[in-house]
């Protein structure tokens, strides 16, 4: 009897040591696949990780608790040549106020508010909130758009119901304009995260025209037949697709920025007109505004499917990240009209926080107005916005709401902010990262 208890005692030894060593090896595992790096990825800053887990040991034995590694943030596999995302968790974390480039400092601190009627660009000093300089640009000005490299903001007059459109350079040293490049409709504009090709916009065309981001010349198109209205855009986290809003049918297209393809259609499920889209900072959620359905629609970007609504204000319009990546300020254009009747009381602003999906706060124009397309400051203390159907600019100041109307032109659309921090701009009124 007494041999046999020898027996198994030693059976039960070495039972445990192999339970010890299998989970050690286990968690070895975990930790050497954790520090696999992909090529082409950059490594994310470093940011607060939860307590790691502890796992016990088995009953009855006097090894030490194994721990496991805790999980970093996966690294993100960008496209060549793209910038790569130094933290996964904000994509947005080079636009803040402290990573403004050298060179973009110099420029000087201006508005610039393309006026769609009058067919001019009013110039704003924000220091004194008054218009500097004014100056003609082609027919029907619908967005200024800061360059890739950040030295040239482009104004795009897109000449609607005529052949005639055109890209106005304006040096963004001297804020002064340059000979226009005639363009086939250009409604807005976006760039390639890689900076290889301008995204020419053409709305009424159906169709995405890659070119140039210098001298504007034509290396392909991609007919987008479905997209009734295509006209706003945003890229995905690693630059490999990007999804377009298509306003006057209520879908959504998925376009391979690599292949230049077009990848799919999503239609919106009560949407009607959708506008803006914006990515999260995490890159996993698109936010779409939608001027119909009066809020902003979420959609998982690599799945391609609607995942949410948040209800804002009637005729949501413009989105646009805060200098902290915290918040999304929501530009309600209190109309569902595309030419609605100023002193609207609906307008106003929502703020949503990004992380809860909740919103935070609502500031409304007083006496009413028309917020449309703008930016932040590059401080992050005002948003920036056209007053659409009231011929202003509003200077909102994102601690409280309050806010200031600077008369300007006829009709004014798309301004932007500038100088702003960042790497690298992909388009629109100056969305950087």
């Amino acid at each position: 009897m007494g041999c046999n208890i020898m027996v198994v005692k030693r059976h039960l030894a070495a039972a445990t040591a192999v339970f010890v060593a299998l989970g050690a090896g286990t968690s070895l595992a975990v930790a050497q696949e954790a520090s696999q790096s992909p090529v082409q990825t950059t490594a994310p800053s470093a940011a607060p990780q939860p307590a790691p887990a502890q796992v016990p040991a088995s009953q009855g034995s006097s090894t030490q608790p194994v721990v496991s590694a805790p999980a970093a943030p996966a690294a993100v596999q960008t496209i060549p040549g793209m910038p790569p995302v130094i933290n996964p968790a904000n994509l947005y974390s080079e636009t803040a106020p402290d990573h403004i480039n050298p060179e973009v400092a110099q420029d000087p601190a201006r508005v610039y508010v393309p006026n769609l009627r009058s067919n001019d660009v009013s110039v704003i000093d924000p220091a004194t909130s008054k218009v500097v300089d004014r100056f003609p640009v082609g027919k029907s000005p619908q967005h200024v758009v800061p360059s890739w490299d950040l030295r040239t903001l482009w104004v795009t007059n897109n000449a609607e119901g005529t052949t005639n459109g055109s890209l106005t350079p304006i040096d963004a040293r001297t804020g002064k304009p340059g000979p226009a490049v005639a363009v086939d409709d250009p409604y807005n504009m976006y760039f390639t995260p890689d900076g290889k090709s301008a995204i020419v916009v053409a709305e009424a065309r159906k169709r995405l025209d890659f070119r140039d981001p210098h001298t504007m010349a034509l290396q392909q198109s991609v007919e987008t037949p479905d997209c009734k209205g295509v006209n706003h855009a945003d890229f995905s986290i690693d630059g490999r697709y990007a999804i377009f809003t298509c306003e006057f049918g209520g879908h959504l297209v998925k376009v391979d920025t690599v292949n230049k393809t077009v990848l799919g259609y999503l239609k919106l499920s009560s949407g009607g007109m959708p506008q803006d889209i914006l990515i999260s900072p995490n890159g996993k959620t698109f936010y779409v505004a939608d001027m119909m359905a009066d809020g902003v629609f979420m959609v998982d970007g690599d799945s391609f499917k609607e995942i949410g609504f948040i209800p804002t204000g009637v005729g949501t319009h413009g989105l646009y990240p805060s200098r902290d990546g915290t918040k999304m300020y929501v530009a309600n254009r209190g109309s569902h009209k595309i030419h609605g009747k100023p002193h609207s009381k609906a307008g106003g602003v929502t703020v949503i926080d990004f992380a809860t999906n909740k919103i935070v706060a609502n500031w409304p124009i007083p006496e009413g107005g028309s917020p449309d397309m703008g930016n932040v400051s590059a401080d992050g203390k005002t948003l920036w916005l056209s007053g659409r159907f009231d011929d202003v600019a509003y200077q909102i100041n994102t601690e409280d709401g309050s806010m200031k109307k600077i008369p300007v032109g006829a009709e004014p659309h798309g301004l932007t902010v500038w100088p702003q921090p960042g790497r690298y701009s992909i388009g629109h009124t100056g969305i950087l990262r």
